[in-house]
């Protein structure tokens, strides 16, 4: 059989106007399903006490009793002055000579450094100290000890460092009177301990971030990081500043559980001061008000002789945050979301936020929830064009628009998921006259704040899911080349989501998938320390570490593709194999050409150089595998991964071998 070959020509004497805005490669967090407890570093659950005793009467959430005592009480009473959540209550009978605490069960990696334990307790006079320590919950060994003194019967802080000799997935803390401590004559307001917080947190961590987490996002070049979701139409900011200990305990009321109030504007703005990226904040405009809005601007940029500002420097920060870039909205058009409105509606109430919002700060830029429907964008513009910066898009690609399903044959599947850049391009089309339509919208650019594949709705899983597959890589790839072909116009990318969270998180801690209503994949395998790129973390990571300035003119000559689908869908009957686009850096001497292969085939591009270089070496980047639905997990957590090779450039071509269903980028200095 001969192999195929393609044509591609890059004229480098015809370049974009328009430079590559870098906050396209951007990514967002949302507490969404366990995105925070990914990505945070706490192993424990229930710090605060803050679930009921659902499980184990008298003991909160993930809590379980440690002891040998026969007249142990546990119980939940009310938090210490100004925290959250409830304190947990142990009452010990001296005469059972036995041992009394909680124990919850975790995973914990080797820290000679030590964990920091934090402590938050009181207890009777005749308690002295309590014992922490880490154990193997297979073995018994013993991994890590230390006492704590208690000081006092009123409420007090405790810290102390907790070792870990190894590694352990399966081990359980525990904190307890021992056995051996000072007997005492019980009575009526004796052998009492009351713990209303208790955190662990590795000596490691990058704040409170999973060091792993954070050195694979710092790869990630993300440029902007975006904080928003749905939870954040029902999100008080105010309510996640401050001591954590005095943040409040508040329900998740988009994905339910608990709101994470370790991970709030501080820890957010620190997260991406240590990442180097640029904040997008969207602010809440379901259940919040304008003035709630304008606040939390004043909070980030406000300087010290504003009230925001004197409460962001009493919190431990004088320097304004400078955030520039906030959203007014998310997906306010879907029934779902907390405030949901007509675009009526939502223009009104927008301009109402805009306006409170630029009077805090006049040099802030804005964004406004767009729809992939043009009658809502329309509605919106007309009314509030003046007050928009960039209109928000979220995209979404899966099997729903195409009538597929499970029993839907793999072939036919897997070309229209990778039909992603025509659904985007035609989004894109449409916006674009609606900006031409009136001179009033043409400041206007687009952000595209979340994006990824969703093959399925969340209530259908079923096994592994689709979106951590070479398949979904390739379907992003060519996506991300749409969004490059279009870069004068959109300016703003967050891929959908960044860590765990809903199925698309690219990266991905343990092997816990959270999903609509069945929480976990059936055959978990308690991986729970290992992290790992899915194959679109590769591409994010391959795309974003290039040094890009314009794009180039491309022409392609190669093999296509049709999309046979349960419904008419439009402009899917000749896809091309290759999507292609080139760009070279702002010196004009680098030229980076990304080539995605849609084709379920090997084939052989020659590219023309045009006499941009004649000879010399050319590296190529490649993403592939040995099949299109081959994906990373926690037991094979590299089977698709970013890997280089060196081409010769011979009189102004490069000969490149394109494996089937794969992503490369080919760089080549002049």
């Amino acid at each position: 059989m001969v192999q195929s070959r393609a044509s591609i020509q890059v004229n480098t004497n015809q370049v974009g106007t328009s430079p590559i805005n870098p906050y396209i490669f951007g990514h967002f967090v949302e507490d969404i399903r366990d995105h925070m407890d990914a990505m945070l570093a706490y192993p424990l659950r229930d710090m605060d006490f803050e679930s009921m005793d659902v499980a184990y009467r008298g003991l909160s959430g993930n809590w379980r009793p440690f002891t040998n005592g026969k007249s142990t009480l546990y119980g939940l009473e009310p938090a210490a002055a100004h925290h959250s959540g409830h304190s947990q209550r142990i009452r010990i009978y001296s005469d059972d000579e036995g041992y009394a605490g909680i124990r919850q069960t975790i995973a914990v990696q080797q820290d000679q450094t030590g964990y920091l334990l934090a402590l938050y307790a009181r207890a009777s006079i005749e308690i002295k100290f309590v014992i922490a320590e880490i154990v193997d919950k297979t073995s018994g060994e013993v991994l890590g000890h230390t006492q704590i003194k208690l000081e006092s019967h009123n409420w007090k802080h405790y810290e102390a460092r907790l070792q870990v000799q190894r590694t352990c997935e399966n081990a359980e803390f525990r904190i307890y009177v021992p056995s051996e401590h000072e007997r005492w004559l019980d009575h009526v307001s004796t052998g009492m301990l009351w713990l209303d917080h208790i955190s662990l947190l590795p000596s490691n961590s990058v704040g409170n971030v999973r060091k792993e987490v954070m050195e694979m996002t710092r790869d990630l070049n993300a440029g902007m990081m975006r904080l928003a979701g749905n939870y954040i139409s029902a999100y008080h900011w105010q309510q996640a500043i401050g001591p954590v200990y005095e943040r409040p305990a508040v329900i998740n009321e988009a994905w339910g559980g608990w709101t994470n109030k370790y991970f709030g504007t501080d820890e957010f703005i620190a997260f991406c001061r240590e990442l180097k990226v640029e904040p997008l904040i969207c602010v809440n405009d379901g259940s919040g008000t304008p003035e709630e809005a304008a606040e939390w601007i004043e909070y980030c940029n406000g300087g010290v002789d504003t009230p925001m500002g004197k409460l962001r420097a009493a919190n431990g920060h004088p320097e304004p945050y400078d955030v520039k870039y906030w959203e007014i909205g998310n997906e306010v058009w879907g029934a779902w979301q907390v405030g949901h409105c007509t675009a009526e509606e939502f223009a009104e109430r927008y301009t109402r936020f805009a306006e409170s919002m630029k009077a805090a700060d006049p040099e802030i830029k804005l964004l406004a929830c767009g729809h992939d429907k043009m009658d809502w964008n329309k509605t919106l513009l007309e009314k509030a064009a003046e007050h928009v910066d960039f209109l928000t898009l979220h995209l979404y690609h899966g099997c729903n628009r195409f009538g597929m399903n499970h029993s839907t044959l793999r072939e036919d599947r897997y070309k229209a998921i990778v039909s992603f850049p025509e659904w985007t391009r035609e989004t894109v089309r449409q916006t674009r006259e609606l900006f031409a339509s009136s001179n009033r919208f043409a400041h206007i650019k687009l952000a595209v704040t979340e994006y990824n594949t969703m093959y399925y709705p969340n209530t259908i899983r079923k096994g592994l899911p689709n979106e951590h597959t070479l398949e979904a890589a390739v379907a992003n790839a060519a996506n991300l080349n749409e969004f490059l072909r279009n870069s004068d116009l959109i300016e703003i990318g967050s891929f959908s989501d960044l860590v765990n969270g809903w199925l698309g998180g690219c990266i991905r801690v343990g092997d816990f998938y959270a999903d609509q209503f069945r929480g976990k994949s059936s055959g978990r395998s308690e991986n729970s320390l290992t992290i790992y790129g899915t194959p679109t973390y590769y591409v994010m990571k391959m795309y974003a570490n290039r040094d890009l300035g314009y794009v180039v003119e491309t022409h392609t000559d190669c093999e296509s593709f049709q999309v046979t689908s349960p419904i008419q869908v439009p402009h899917l009957d000749v896809l091309p194999n290759l999507d292609v686009v080139a760009c070279t850096n702002a010196q004009g001497d680098k030229l980076t050409i990304f080539i995605v292969n849609r084709g379920l085939e090997d084939t052989i591009a020659d590219i023309q150089l045009n006499g941009f270089a004649e000879t010399g070496t050319a590296s190529l980047l490649e993403v592939t595998a040995d099949h299109y639905e081959s994906i990373n997990d926690a037991l094979n957590p590299e089977t698709v991964v970013c890997k280089s090779h060196d081409l010769a450039i011979m009189k102004s071509q490069v000969s490149c071998p394109l494996r089937a269903s794969s992503i490369y980028v080919l760089e080549i200095d002049r």
